[in-house]
């Protein structure tokens, strides 16, 4: 079954529109611990230019987790406090989906730093095609965001054609082959390299496979050389009953095949239904009881009929807070 396909989410950038697939039912849908610092062990909030910022913690945290948050109007503070609000605890992520051709916010990753929490970019190339930005086409644009990803030298995480694995997106399976992709993310990642970016989180994103299980991952793995963490996209759907273990079982086990890098649940909601307390718990729970899966990050959107928001609806909302008060959080400035 189609819902209504995701509308603009940053606004005046995106000029297209999108959607993300929910659970294993194949349902369509919108979209704190030591981590390092600038150049040395010591924390700085106003790292040196000079010196890369150190992310050997924040790659791989260990003994706390990620609480992320993509909020209509982020990363304007507004919206992310009314999350934190009902949520009772602050995100330490916070997410936004950025068009392709978009100069880099550089005061977006700072303000995220100054609450406390790691800005991560969903980039999502409307503007070109994955061939054409494998093939250089966007070098002049890439290189420019490089290096002011490089000047602010603040901890980034980056996600480039998330979902690759499903149709619904002008970068996934109909329009773009998985060697396109694979090219596409490695010279992205190269450009970054030269311009001595290293201060990026390099996140690959697919959707969960349920709905797609024809698509296999691995042709479109880029590498362990170039990737730092595995994001999941999976929705728990108003049909439940879902677990943890039955909307993302499959496609972990289906990852575990070629990488073992850590793994961060990187789109999520809970649909309002009869299995909607249940489903938030088993998100939290299955979250906190794996060590190799770092977090995840709330979709807080209300969109074409649907709201995924937890400050409009009660029940999730407290059971989002009763169990988010038992799950350890990252400091990612500690």
């Amino acid at each position: 079954m189609r819902l209504a396909s995701r509308p603009l989410l940053v606004p005046a950038l995106a000029a297209a529109l999108a959607v993300t697939v929910l659970g294993g039912c194949g349902v369509v849908s919108p979209h704190t611990q030591t981590v390092g610092s600038a150049g040395s062990n010591t924390h700085s909030s106003a790292p040196s230019a000079s010196l890369p910022y150190n992310m050997s913690g924040l790659l791989d945290p260990t003994g706390a987790k990620f609480f992320g948050v993509e909020a209509q109007d982020a990363p304007a503070l507004a919206p992310v406090n009314a999350f934190a609000s009902s949520a009772g605890r602050k995100p330490d992520i916070i997410g936004e989906y950025v068009a392709w051709g978009t100069s880099f916010n550089a005061q977006a990753v700072s303000t995220a730093w100054s609450y406390g929490a790691l800005y991560y970019i969903a980039w999502e190339p409307y503007a070109a095609t994955v061939q054409g930005i494998a093939d250089g086409q966007s070098d002049h644009y890439i290189t420019r965001f490089a290096d002011a990803v490089r000047k602010l030298n603040l901890p980034v995480a980056i996600s480039f054609g998330h979902e690759m694995n499903g149709n619904w997106y002008p970068w996934g399976t109909d329009q773009t082959s998985a060697s396109a992709f694979v090219a596409a993310w490695r010279h992205i990642h190269n450009l970054f390299i030269q311009a001595g970016a290293s201060n990026v989180i390099w996140v690959w994103n697919p959707n969960i496979i349920n709905p797609v299980p024809q698509v296999q991952l691995q042709p479109y793995w880029p590498g362990a050389a170039y990737v730092d963490w595995v994001g999941i996209t999976g929705y728990f759907p108003t049909s439940g009953p879902e677990t943890f273990a039955t909307l993302y079982g499959p496609t972990l086990a289906e990852i575990k095949r070629f990488t073992t890098k850590p793994v961060i649940i990187a789109e999520t909601s809970v649909e309002t239904g009869p299995s909607d307390i249940q489903a938030v718990h088993s998100l939290v729970v299955g979250v906190r009881r794996r060590p190799n899966v770092l977090g995840f990050i709330w979709f807080d959107f209300n969109k074409d009929g649907v709201d995924w928001q937890i400050e409009s609806r009660p029940t999730v909302r407290d059971a989002v807070a009763a169990d988010i008060a038992r799950l350890p959080l990252i400091d990612p400035k500690r």
